[in-house]
C-alpha cells in the first residue's frame, strides 16, 4: 500500500470534515480570485470606453459624473446645453471634431444615443479601434436606428425590425395593452428601422442604441406641439431653436500623426472650465481619479479575502487536530508495520496539502461562477461590458499560497503523529 493510497482512505474516512474544509478553502480562493479578475477588467472596461476624444462638455454636476453619464450611460443628464454655447464652444478652438450628442431616450431599458454620422466617421469608442458594423449600415435618414451588438443580441431585433422608443429610463414594447405599465412616455407615433448592428467594442457603447439628433428632436418636439393643442406629425420644418437640445459634445484637438496627444490639451482644458456653466471632463484623467478612489476600496477587499484564506487554513488545522485522537492508534499500527517517524510525518503534511490543492481547485470553478454573475449584473445595472477573464498568473498563485497555507496548517498534526507513542497507543483496549 503506497503513501498516497494511505492519504486517499484517510480523507475518505472523515469524508463530511474533508469536503467541508474545502468548501471553505474553495470559497475563500474563489473569491480573491475574483476579486483580482473584477479589479483589473473593470479598470480596463472603463479605459476602453472612453475612446479618442480629448474632452467632454455637459451641464452636469461635476467631470466624473459627465464621463458617467456621457460616455458609460449611467443616467441622462440632467440638464441641457444651450444653442448659443455649443455654438460657441464650436467656434472657441480649431477642433479636430466636435460630436454633438443628447441622451434620455431608451428601448426596453437600453439607453438610446442621438448624436451625428460623425460620430460613428470620427468618434472612436476604443483608442485606435472605429467603429465597424456587423451588418447593415449606419443611419444616413431620420427614424433610423443602429444597435450596439449587447442590445442586439439581448433585444433580439434584426435588420429591418421596426421599434417605438420610450423619453426617459422606462421600456417600450410594441404591441404592448397597458403603455403605463412601463416607466416614461413611449413615442408610438414614429417607428424608428434598425437600420445596422455593430461589431462588439467591449465597452458600454454596446448596451446603446444610436439615433440621428433630428430623430430624435422631432420625437420631442411632438409632445412640445401636443401641450400646445397643435395636432399632427412633426418634420424638421417644424423644430425650433428650443427644440434642438444636446447634452454632451465630445471633443478632439489636432494631433500629429500617430500620436493621440494634444500639446494644447491643458490650455484648452483649463480655458473651458473657466466658465461656470459648463462641466468640462478629461475622459482618462477622470477614470484614473476614478480608480484611484476604487483602489483603496479594492485594496480593503483583497485584504478581506487573503485573512478569509488565512481562516480557511485554521479550519484545516482544527479539523485535523481533533481528528488524531481517533488516528493515534492507527498511526502506531503503521510505525509497527515499518512506517518511520518521518514518513508518517509526511503522510499527515500531504494530507493537509491535498485538503488545500482539492480546495484551490475548486475555488476557480467558484471563481467562474461569481465572476459570470458579477459582470450579469454590472452589464444589467450599470451598462458597463466588463470581460474578466481568469488570469493564469493570478490563479497559479492564489493555488499555491492555498496549498503552502494548508502546509503550514498540517504542520501542528504532522507533528502530534510525530511524536506519537507507539506502545501508549496498542496497549489492549478496555
Amino acid at each position: 500500500m503506497t503513501d498516497f493510497t494511505i492519504v486517499l482512505r484517510s480523507l475518505r474516512l472523515r469524508l463530511f470534515s474533508t469536503i467541508v474544509t474545502a468548501l471553505l478553502v474553495a470559497t475563500s480562493a474563489g473569491l480573491l480570485l475574483s476579486i483580482l479578475a473584477l479589479r483589473n477588467a473593470g479598470k480596463a472596461a472603463f479605459e476602453r470606453g472612453s475612446g479618442n476624444a480629448h474632452l467632454l462638455v455637459s451641464a452636469d454636476q461635476s467631470p466624473l459624473v459627465a464621463v458617467l453619464n456621457g460616455l458609460f450611460y449611467a443616467n441622462p443628464p440632467r440638464a441641457p446645453l444651450s444653442r448659443a454655447k455649443v455654438t460657441e464652444l464650436r467656434q472657441s478652438f480649431p477642433w479636430d471634431f466636435v460630436v454633438e450628442t443628447q441622451l434620455g431616450d431608451s428601448y426596453r431599458g437600453f439607453p438610446v444615443l442621438a448624436t451625428t454620422p460623425e460620430f460613428f466617421a470620427k468618434f472612436e469608442p476604443t483608442l485606435g479601434e472605429p467603429w465597424s458594423l456587423a451588418s447593415g449600415k449606419f443611419f444616413d435618414e431620420n427614424m433610423q436606428v443602429v444597435l450596439g451588438a449587447a442590445a442586439a443580441r439581448e433585444t433580439g431585433l434584426r435588420l429591418g425590425a421596426k421599434i417605438v422608443l420610450t423619453h426617459g429610463s422606462g421600456s417600450s414594447r410594441e404591441g404592448s395593452a397597458d403603455a403605463s405599465a412601463h416607466e416614461g412616455h413611449v413615442h408610438r407615433e414614429y417607428e424608428f428601422e434598425v437600420v445596422g448592428i455593430l461589431d462588439a467594442t467591449g465597452s458600454a457603447h454596446d448596451r446603446a442604441l444610436f439615433v440621428s439628433l433630428e430623430s430624435s428632436w422631432i420625437l420631442h418636439a411632438h409632445d412640445r406641439r401636443e401641450r400646445e393643442g397643435i395636432e399632427g406629425k412633426v418634420t424638421a420644418a417644424d423644430l425650433l431653436d428650443d427644440d434642438r437640445k444636446i447634452t454632451g459634445l465630445l471633443l478632439r484637438l489636432p494631433t500629429r500623426s500617430g500620436s493621440s496627444v494634444s500639446g494644447a490639451l491643458q490650455q484648452v482644458f483649463d480655458t473651458l472650465r473657466r466658465d461656470t456653466s459648463i462641466t468640462v471632463a478629461q475622459p482618462a484623467d477622470q477614470i484614473d481619479k476614478l480608480f484611484a478612489i476604487v483602489s483603496n476600496i479594492d485594496g480593503i477587499f483583497v485584504a478581506l479575502a487573503i485573512a478569509t484564506l488565512a481562516s480557511s487554513a485554521v479550519a484545516i488545522l482544527l479539523s485535523m487536530v481533533n481528528s488524531m485522537a481517533e488516528r493515534r492508534r492507527q498511526i502506531a499500527i503503521l510505525r509497527v508495520l515499518g512506517a518511520s517517524r518521518a514518513r508518517v510525518f509526511g503522510i499527515v503534511l500531504t494530507e493537509a496539502m491535498l485538503i488545500g490543492l482539492a480546495g484551490a481547485a475548486a475555488g476557480i470553478l467558484v471563481s467562474a461562477v461569481a465572476l459570470h454573475l458579477a459582470t450579469a449584473w454590472i452589464r444589467a445595472s450599470l451598462g458597463l461590458i466588463i470581460s474578466a477573464d481568469f488570469d493564469p498568473r493570478a490563479s497559479i498563485l492564489v493555488a499555491a499560497g492555498a496549498v503552502l497555507l494548508a502546509a503550514l496548517a498540517g504542520l501542528v498534526p504532522a507533528t502530534l503523529a510525530y511524536r506519537t507513542s507507539v506502545s501508549k497507543q496498542l496497549r489492549p483496549l478496555g
